[in-house]
């Protein structure tokens, strides 16, 4: 991890960033930013659900495993929490669109995008200039 911050934005929306290397324990270590992000926040209704902290995590996990994996640079993770939705974007140098496989139950691995897309109410990727892409999933909670 090299940067982190976190904002309370307008709106009462809570906003954190974090920058990694492409190195492996990026995956891990961008899981727990996610779940100590998630567990940091405040509610109405007391803290999140393990059930959502623990799709978040995953949704995180794959974002970030394809930039591990496929990325030549480093990867950015920010997180936005607003009205019950948690917008997790992921920037790296890759140009590329991830996209879900088709399923295939006999297939080992290569799930990444299918899982994201299974948990989350949208997914987004936009080019970045001067190279790269932003994958941005909205995540519900609560």
């Amino acid at each position: 991890m090299t940067e982190v911050s976190v904002t309370l934005c307008e709106g009462d929306a809570l906003h954190a960033v974090v920058e990694f290397d492409r190195a492996q324990g990026a995956i891990a270590e961008a899981r727990d930013f996610t779940a100590a992000f998630l567990e940091g926040a405040e509610t109405p209704g007391g803290p999140y659900p393990a059930q959502d902290v623990d799709d978040a995590r995953l949704v995180v996990s794959e974002l970030v495993t394809n930039v591990v994996k496929y990325a030549p640079g480093p990867c950015r993770l920010e997180l936005s929490l607003h009205a019950g939705m948690l917008e997790i974007c992921v920037l790296d140098t890759r140009p590329v669109t991830p996209v879900a496989r088709p399923r295939d139950p006999d297939r080992l691995g290569q799930h990444g995008m299918e899982i994201v897309l299974a948990l989350c109410a949208g997914v987004e990727t936009e080019a970045v200039a001067p190279y790269g892409k932003r994958v941005r999933a909205r995540l519900p909670l609560g």
